[in-house]
């Protein structure tokens, strides 16, 4: 009993009424976050979207390999990190971005997520409707 009393006043932050943020994690480098990311995506996504996601982290991580900036490369790897953990949990179906993500979005970035929504609809459409031809 006195061990459990020691860790609830710990976790009630003295006796604190906000709540408490989570833990910090500790950051992975990148080469085992990136085979962390394919792992999850060969264990947890169906082909297609399997494919598609792939593409998207070796593109992302190619893209970044010669980031200097610290604030750059913690920001990076605690992004890519979470999106590991929310695969693998699988907390990601019908999740939306947060709004404060999307706030501080590049213009360039923005693009990207444009392109990426429409390579998924498109996906979405030729699946559903064979003759579907997003050139025309």
């Amino acid at each position: 009993m006195k061990g459990s009393l020691r860790l609830w006043a710990t976790a009630t932050a003295a006796g604190s009424a906000r709540p408490l943020r989570p833990a910090q994690m500790a950051l992975l480098p990148p080469i085992p976050l990136y085979r962390r990311l394919l792992r999850a995506h060969r264990m947890k996504l169906p082909l297609q979207e399997r494919l598609l996601g792939d593409q998207y982290i070796k593109s992302e991580f190619r893209a970044h390999r010669d980031i200097e900036n610290p604030v750059q490369i913690i920001g990076f790897l605690t992004e890519w990190q979470l999106y590991a953990q929310h695969i693998e949990g699988e907390t990601w179906k019908g999740a939306r971005m947060e709004r404060e993500k999307i706030d501080k979005m590049s213009d360039q970035q923005i693009g990207q997520l444009y392109e990426l929504m429409k390579a998924i609809r498109n996906q979405e459409l030729e699946e559903n409707d064979p003759e579907y031809n997003p050139d025309k």
